[in-house]
């Protein structure tokens, strides 16, 4: 399977996103499965409905600090690491967090387009999320991606707001976003129908959004954001979204390599899972803590 990854690393570097068909075997997909599950069986504090009070809201959940104890066998006993390593010809990966995607119950808006590394203080090339649906997805209702976006403008975070896609997490220091959706001629999309053993690799970087999902239509994905060698902490124009790992702009300085004890090592060999900060020790803060900081600092 790691001939198949290698063969589209140039792919990945070119364009900031390729896709790896059928590269998680039957034992790998069924850990996928019991995480996901593990992680709607426990939700944390930033679990929430996307679009709340709205047509098509979905729902989404991220970084529990628990997740990498829970996700550690499909973490370290799988090829799940080696994609990352496989891509970036690098021999270190370690763990940054997970998140959680369900859109059911009728049919679901589709996910505004953004990037992912405004909302993330760590940046680098060794950084990169990978995209697991549990369900088959067609094309159309799949993630989307404006290829070799990754390399090009940084914008603003979305907010993810119901009115407008555009809306910025924090209205200063980065362009606003563009409205790809109103003129999508304009920009080289693509996309891929992808289900269970798929892995769709994608740069932070990388311009993104969800397509709509229809009613009848369900759609489970596990995200998992992995980085390595090169990754540097980033300040950004504001406390940045992500990871929720409470003190860790007090522990880092801007440019400095990305390496603290919530993250645990999964390759070479596998370490530092006991030295993640239990919850009670103040490890997790929330989404809504880390924007609210944000529009705090623009007033």
């Amino acid at each position: 399977m790691l001939e198949r990854v290698a063969a589209a690393a140039a792919d990945y570097r070119r364009d900031g996103v390729c896709f790896l068909p059928g590269v998680l075997d039957d034992a790998t997909q069924a850990l996928v499965r019991e995480a996901y599950a593990w992680s709607l069986a426990h939700p944390t504090p930033s679990g929430c409905m996307m679009f709340a009070g709205s047509d098509g809201a979905f729902y989404q959940d991220l970084s529990h600090p628990a997740a990498a104890h829970a996700y550690r066998e499909l973490l370290t006993a799988t090829i799940i690491p080696d994609i990352a390593a496989t891509l970036w010809d690098t021999p270190e990966v370690w763990f940054l967090y997970e998140q959680i995607w369900l859109k059911e119950a009728g049919a679901a808006r589709r996910t505004p387009w953004h990037q992912d590394t405004p909302y993330l203080a760590v940046e680098g090339e060794h950084v990169a999320v990978l995209w697991i649906n549990l369900d088959p997805v067609p094309a159309a209702q799949s993630l989307e991606f404006v290829r070799g976006s990754a390399r090009g403008t940084l914008y603003d975070g979305s907010a993810f707001d119901a009115a407008d896609d555009t809306a910025p997490v924090y209205g200063t220091g980065l362009p606003r976003l563009p409205d790809i959706e109103a003129d999508r001629a304009a920009w080289d999309i693509v996309s891929w129908a992808a289900g269970p053993g798929d892995v769709i690799v994608f740069h932070p970087s990388t311009l993104h959004g969800g397509g709509a999902t229809r009613d009848g239509v369900r759609r489970r994905t596990l995200s998992l954001r992995l980085f390595g060698t090169d990754a540097v902490f980033a300040a950004r124009p504001g406390l940045a979204p992500a990871p929720l790992v409470a003190g860790l702009e007090a522990a880092l300085v801007p440019g400095e390599s990305f390496r603290h004890p919530a993250f645990p090592r999964l390759r070479p060999v596998a370490a530092g899972f006991e030295a993640i900060p239990v919850v009670d020790g103040g490890h997790q803060v929330t989404v809504s803590q880390r924007l609210r900081a944000a529009e705090d600092a623009r007033v």
